[in-house]
């Protein structure tokens, strides 16, 4: 496959969201979280993402250059509206609100209702970290079809709902990051494998007829109505499909958002709810001591023997680590998700030459 070089992309996604009538900030910040996704191991939401925004810009469902309103102002409680802008604009100063709440009132709530897709939820736990700062997020995803059937059932019903969580470290990196579909695997990693011709693993996609199934494309099903057939499955049964729910009522309903019920519109959108907490390690006792603990329990953890089936142990955060130091000289990107970064960087309006100069040759 294609290799890419991270500048390369960044690049070509700024030039994408320019022509596109992004104002320069805006495009720096969504290239920078589709990139840094791509180099955590994250292709479901790396550049991969961009076809989606620019379709979403050009039928009037993304808002460029739109910024966060503020509903509520609770003073260590902020609820915000999206107003369906690019997420990575709305996650970013959402997170720079909140950040400043903590340091004043020791914690922060922060609810950010109604935004386009704010990607990679641990992109915004990182934020967090990097300002020295602990922080919880529940997110929901609204819009298009459910993703997801609640265990025990063949249709789904709800988002791929992320939960996220991190802590920071001495040197502004997260001391751990938990970042988890509440499903066993997003669905822009079935779309990945798709894209790939290649099968996702066992079990983790229910077909029309309401079999588990490895196939991708059994997800991506649709009937003749437009109406999709698949459905991901839950992580962990009953435990992964009711942290879901709880998702979708704590990050949506809660905020005065919208939840994946068939009332509310389904028009191709990809707006996402986030609840946010976000707490000051030194309001809540001795700074020092908790970076001491984290370090410690890190190397307990670490120096486990290891299980016979299992090679190694990585705490949370370990693999979007290793990811950035094998991924720093560039990352794969299959030829099919290459064409349609190519004919969306078209439909923003660049000439062909300039995408060729961007982005190389088919």
């Amino acid at each position: 496959m294609p290799k890419l070089q991270p500048d390369q992309v960044h690049n070509f996604i700024v030039h994408t969201c320019q022509a596109l009538g992004s104002e320069p900030l805006e495009a720096e910040l969504v290239a920078d979280q589709l990139v840094d996704a791509n180099l955590a191991g994250h292709d479901s939401h790396g550049v991969g993402m961009l076809p989606s925004y620019v379709d979403g810009v050009v039928n009037g469902r993304l808002r460029i250059n739109s910024h966060p309103t503020v509903v509520v102002d609770g003073g260590a409680l902020l609820t915000l509206d999206g107003n369906a802008g690019f997420g990575q604009v709305n996650g970013h100063e959402a997170m720079s609100m909140g950040m400043e709440r903590a340091s004043e009132h020791g914690v922060a709530v922060v609810g950010l209702r109604n935004s386009y897709h704010i990607g990679r939820i641990g992109h915004w736990a990182e934020q967090c970290a990097a300002g020295g700062f602990a922080s919880l997020h529940l997110v929901n995803v609204i819009g298009h079809p459910p993703l997801v059937a609640a265990y025990g059932g063949a249709e789904a019903r709800f988002g791929t709902n992320p939960f996220c969580a991190a802590v920071p470290g001495r040197d502004g990196r997260p001391g751990f990051l938990l970042d988890m579909a509440t499903s066993i695997i997003a669905g822009g990693k079935a779309r990945v494998a798709a894209n790939k011709g290649v099968k996702v693993p066992p079990n983790t996609i229910i077909d029309v007829d309401g079999n588990l199934t490895d196939d991708p494309n059994a997800f991506w099903y649709t009937d003749p109505t437009g109406k999709r057939g698949g459905a991901l499955v839950a992580f962990g049964d009953h435990k992964g499909s009711g942290l879901a729910i709880m998702c979708e009522l704590l990050s949506a309903a809660l905020l005065g958002g919208e939840t994946a019920h068939p009332k509310n519109p389904r028009d191709g959108r990809i707006i996402n709810n986030m609840l946010s907490i976000i707490i000051d390690p030194a309001a809540t006792g001795e700074a020092e001591a908790f970076f001491d603990e984290i370090e410690l329990f890190r190397d307990f953890v670490l120096e486990s023997r290891l299980r016979s089936d299992c090679d190694q142990i990585l705490v949370p955060g370990q693999p979007e680590q290793i990811a950035r130091e094998e991924r720093a000289g560039g990352f794969d990107v299959d030829p099919v998700t290459l064409e349609q970064l190519r004919a969306s960087a078209s439909r923003a309006g660049l000439e062909a030459e300039e995408i060729t100069a961007l982005i190389g040759d088919a």
